[in-house]
């Protein structure tokens, strides 16, 4: 009998313990240094970086590590394996290819199974603009009048590559005007960029007529905008934003999505024409 008591206190004992050192790791993990790895769309650039610097009162444990690049690139990266908490894509296309409760019809044909489910949230809304080079040499005031243009050969328009989604999404306002873009670039009146930022560059050293681009890099490129794409031509431009599966800090991942969803990250975003949707 007294075996038997000795031994229930001793296990009541070593539980105790065991759960004295577990809540003590618990706190002192809490305290830790974090790197958490963001992959965004290029377009977020300026309005990441300057969130990033409003976050370390946040979140003073946390480092903020960027990674800028077309949505497509991106998503590519990630599903070779890079190293990547959080991901911010232009068009849900990129998100959909990663997302497991996607089936081919909706856009992930290959299965992928990387955004942590629960988590996606449509962040943001931008519009695609667009922009002129300083002075507007072309007197381009529409895109009506970038249709006529490229038409008669008399300008030369700067857009993102197909896998770009700045791109994808003027593709779709070049099929809105019944033009034929593989003949446009035969005929050497468009030029092309690898994300929006090399469209927006191309603009502002007006080695181009025009260019289109979203909204927001027009305006932290003080570019200016002559026109803004419709529903009807493009669709909605629409950002979405999700933890993913292979985050190995899943806590502070949540933390900073949260608070990008939140009231101050908000104002920055809105503060370049970004319209948040969460």
């Amino acid at each position: 009998m007294k075996k038997t008591i000795a031994f229930v206190l001793l296990a009541c004992l070593t539980l105790c313990l065991f759960a004295g050192c577990a809540q003590k790791k618990q706190e002192e993990q809490a305290g830790q240094p974090v790197e958490l790895i963001v992959f965004a769309a290029a377009s977020m650039t300026e309005t990441l970086s300057e969130i990033a610097e409003k976050y370390k009162a946040v979140a003073p444990d946390v480092t903020l590590v960027f990674n800028f690049d077309s949505s497509g690139t991106l998503k590519t990266q990630i599903a070779e394996g890079a190293d990547c908490d959080v991901f911010i894509s232009a068009a849900p296309k990129q998100m959909n290819a990663l997302d497991a409760s996607k089936d081919a019809e909706g856009g992930n044909p290959d299965g992928l199974d990387f955004v942590l489910q629960g988590t996606r949230v449509n962040l943001l809304e931008n519009k695609v603009a667009l922009a002129v080079p300083e002075g507007n040499p072309a007197g381009i005031n529409s895109y009506d009048d970038l249709v006529a243009g490229l038409k008669d050969g008399s300008i030369l328009l700067a857009m993102g590559n197909s896998d770009v989604p700045v791109g994808q999404y003027t593709q779709k306002i070049l099929a809105y005007y019944e033009l034929n873009e593989e003949e446009l670039a035969a005929a050497g009146v468009i030029t092309y960029g690898s994300n929006v930022k090399e469209v927006t560059t191309q603009v502002s050293e007006a080695a181009v007529a025009c260019g289109i681009i979203y909204a927001t890099d027009a305006f932290s490129a003080k570019l200016t905008v002559v026109d803004t794409a419709t529903k009807d031509m493009c669709g909605q431009v629409i950002y979405p934003a999700a933890v993913l599966k292979t985050t190995k800090n899943e806590a502070a991942a949540r933390a900073f999505l949260d608070y990008l969803k939140g009231a101050e990250a908000s104002a920055v975003f809105e503060s370049v024409g970004f319209s948040p949707l969460s």
